[in-house]
C-alpha cells in the first residue's frame, strides 16, 4: 500500500488530482482510514494513475477514461482501442478547427499591421521624483515575463502621458500596476517597452534624490540621473492594452499584516496542481473580514486558490506593513493593493481547484 503523497509522487497526479478522481469514482482508492479519511492505495494501482495522467494530458473526457480504465487489464481490448481513435479523431478535427480559425485571425492582424507603422517616432521628454520612479519599478518589476516564447511581455511597459507615466509588466498569470507623477513634460502620449535588463538598468541609477530626466526618441529610452545616464532601445511589440485586463472594483477588501500574512503562507497548508508542480495556497474571507488559509477539506464556495510564490512576490514588491487583499469569485483575479495609494496594485490570476 502506498499513501496518497507517495502516489502523487510516483504517478505524476498531484494530490488534488487524486482526491478528485476519487470523488468522481474513475480512480478510487484501495483503503480508506474510517477515522482519519486518509486515503491508501494498492500496488496495481500505480499503473492506473499513471494511465489516467496520461489520458488527461492527452484531453480525454472522465466519461471514457472510466471505460478505458475498466477495459485495459481485460482480454478483449476493442472497446479500449475505440475509445482511443475515436478521441484522437476528435482531437485531429479540433486541431484543423483551430488551424482555419487562427488563419483568419492572422490574416486580420496582417491588414491591421500594415495600416499602421511599426516605426516609432514620437520625442517625449519629462521629469520624475528619483524615489517615486525607484519604488514604482520595484513594485512591478517580479511581474515582468522571462518566456522568450512571448518577447513582448519580456519588458516594462512605460505607458507615458502628461497626467503621468504608468508602468506595468505580466506574465500572464500576474500583473502589477504603479503609476509615477511627472512635470516638464513636452511630447505627445507613447507606451513604450523597456526589456527587463534596461529597466534594472535604470532602477540600479536611482540611488539619489532630485528628479530624474525621462527621454524617448523614436524606439530609444534614456535616463539622466545627475551626470550619469543609462539609454537603450525599446522592444520592437506592442504591450497587451492593460486597463482591458484590470479588475472592477467591488470584491470582498480585506486589510492584512504583511509579516503575520508572510508567516501563515510559508507555514500553513498548500495544495498541489494536478501536474505536481506548483504549491498553491486557497483563501478565503472569513465573516470578521480577515483573509484565512483554507486547510485540506475545506469546501468553501468562496474559497480562491492562488499560486503561493507568486503572492508572497506580490506581498514584498508592495513594500508595505499592511496591505489590502480584493478577492472576488473564485474565478475572478486577486487584487493587492497599497492601502494609501490606491495607483499601485498587482493581480493574480487564481487558479481551478481539481477538487
Amino acid at each position: 500500500m502506498c499513501s496518497i503523497g507517495e502516489m502523487a509522487r510516483d504517478s505524476g497526479l498531484g494530490v488534488s488530482a487524486l482526491r478528485f478522481y476519487d470523488r468522481a469514482g474513475v480512480l478510487v482508492p484501495a483503503r480508506v482510514d474510517p477515522v482519519s479519511g486518509y486515503r491508501w492505495y494498492g500496488p496495481g494501482q500505480l499503473d492506473e494513475a499513471r494511465l489516467l495522467a496520461r489520458l488527461r494530458r492527452a484531453g480525454m473526457p472522465l466519461a471514457d477514461i472510466r471505460l478505458v480504465l475498466a477495459g485495459w487489464s481485460g482480454t478483449d481490448t476493442g472497446l479500449v482501442r475505440k475509445l482511443l481513435e475515436s478521441h484522437l479523431r476528435r482531437l485531429e478535427q479540433g486541431l484543423s478547427d483551430a488551424r482555419g480559425e487562427f488563419s483568419t485571425l492572422r490574416a486580420l492582424l496582417d491588414r491591421r499591421e500594415n495600416r499602421m507603422t511599426s516605426l516609432r517616432t514620437a520625442t517625449v521628454r519629462l521629469s520624475l521624483a528619483t524615489a517615486e520612479l525607484a519604488a514604482a519599478l520595484d513594485a512591478v518589476r517580479f511581474a515582468a515575463s522571462a518566456d522568450p516564447e512571448l518577447p513582448m511581455l519580456g519588458g516594462v511597459l512605460f505607458d507615458i502621458e502628461p497626467e503621468g507615466l504608468h508602468v506595468v509588466a505580466t506574465d500572464r498569470y500576474r500583473l502589477a500596476v504603479a503609476r509615477v507623477g511627472v512635470t516638464g513634460y513636452d511630447g505627445s502620449p507613447v507606451g513604450l517597452v523597456v526589456p527587463t535588463a534596461l529597466t534594472d538598468a535604470m532602477r540600479a541609477l536611482l540611488g539619489g534624490e532630485g528628479p530624474v530626466r525621462l527621454s524617448a526618441d523614436g524606439d530609444r529610452m534614456t535616463l539622466e540621473a545627475g551626470n550619469r545616464q543609462v539609454s537603450g532601445q525599446c522592444l520592437d511589440h506592442d504591450f497587451p492594452e492593460y486597463r482591458r485586463l484590470l479588475p472592477l472594483p467591488g470584491g470582498r477588501r480585506a486589510p492584512v499584516d504583511v509579516a503575520a500574512f508572510r508567516k501563515a503562507l510559508e507555514t500553513g497548508p498548500v495544495r498541489s496542481t494536478e501536474t505536481g508542480g506548483t504549491d498553491l495556497s486557497v483563501l478565503r474571507v472569513a465573516d470578521d473580514g480577515t483573509v484565512t488559509l483554507c486547510a485540506d477539506g475545506d469546501e468553501s464556495p468562496d474559497r480562491v486558490a492562488v499560486n503561493r510564490e507568486f503572492l508572497l512576490d506580490a506581498l514584498a514588491a508592495g513594500a508595505r506593513d499592511r496591505l489590502v487583499l480584493e478577492l472576488d469569485a473564485p474565478t475572478a483575479p486577486i487584487a493587492i493593493r497599497r492601502p494609501d495609494d490606491e495607483a499601485a496594485f498587482s493581480i493574480l490570476m487564481p487558479v481551478r481547484l481539481e477538487d
